[in-house]
């Protein structure tokens, strides 16, 4: 029988599971906030007349990294570049948290080159699917999308260089689990380069338990001294966060007049594993 802290974080899964399959339905792209799917095309994290590329590269994405990929591909979902901290080499293994249609997996693709490899995990069916359909429009051959939970991975133990991820763990309702299944899959001195978003001051109760809000990247945000404990509990070393203030700008655009941004940042997350 589940627990009652099991059915709360099912639940949350459920939640988020059907948010981002309706997002994988969709032709254009969608933002983070939930105020922003199902209106017009282009209103991405709020944010009216701006364009999926136009956010992207808000978040420090070149031109020609975002023109780079098939279309479809980059959906906007991100909080940031992971890609700028994560300084991949050719032959390296990276894995994606949270994949979603393949956008930062597709450039790790490249970065990696042919001799390397990138495995895509994603728990939606429709976003894997829709990851792989792209995978094959850009004839990438060293790119692998599997579906799974990130707090399971179906990733053997020791065989990942560096783990990337773009504003998917606040959606687990088991964050530390997370970071357990990310020390167990890396190897000895692989590493993280995640970007997220976190708490940088308690939420209000009400923000915490909406499940609109949870998978708008806001309700499900961790504090930031619970990530760090999370990592050092993992096992990791050599913890870096970087609380990003001017993301709180945009924040607000994602929730125009709900002062949300006073509570959380987009930030970049980095760790060892000894």
């Amino acid at each position: 029988m589940m627990t009652t802290i099991e059915k709360d974080q099912d639940l949350v899964r459920q939640s988020v599971r059907e948010y981002y399959g309706n997002v994988a339905k969709r032709e254009s792209g969608c933002g983070c906030a939930p105020t922003c799917c199902g209106g017009p095309e282009g209103a991405l994290h709020g944010i009216p007349g701006k364009t999926v590329e136009e956010i992207s590269r808000s978040f420090g994405y070149s031109g020609a990294e975002t023109d780079s990929v098939p279309k479809g591909a980059n959906l906007g979902l991100g909080c940031g570049n992971p890609l700028v901290i994560a300084s991949l080499k050719p032959g390296q293994v990276v894995l994606d948290l949270g994949s979603g249609a393949g956008f930062d997996a597709f450039l790790a693709s490249t970065a990696v080159g042919p001799t390397g490899q990138v495995i895509g995990v994603d728990m939606t069916g429709e976003m894997v699917s829709k990851a792989r359909a792209n995978k094959a429009k850009g004839s990438y051959k060293n790119v692998d999308f599997r579906l799974g939970e990130i707090e399971n991975l179906p990733v053997a133990d020791s065989s990942v260089d560096v783990i990337i991820s773009n504003c998917v763990i606040n959606l687990s309702p088991d964050k530390a689990q997370v970071f357990r299944e990310a020390f167990r899959v890396l190897k000895p001195g692989g590493r993280i380069a995640i970007s997220d978003i976190l708490a940088t001051a308690p939420m209000p109760e009400s923000v915490r338990r909406d499940l609109a809000l949870h998978a708008g990247c806001v309700a499900g945000a961790a504090l930031v001294r619970d990530v760090e404990q999370f990592l050092y509990d993992a096992g990791f070393t050599n913890v870096k966060i970087h609380v990003k203030e001017e993301s709180r700008e945009f924040i607000r655009e994602w929730f125009p007049e709900r002062g949300i941004e006073k509570c959380i940042a987009s930030a970049t997350i980095e760790a060892v594993k000894p």
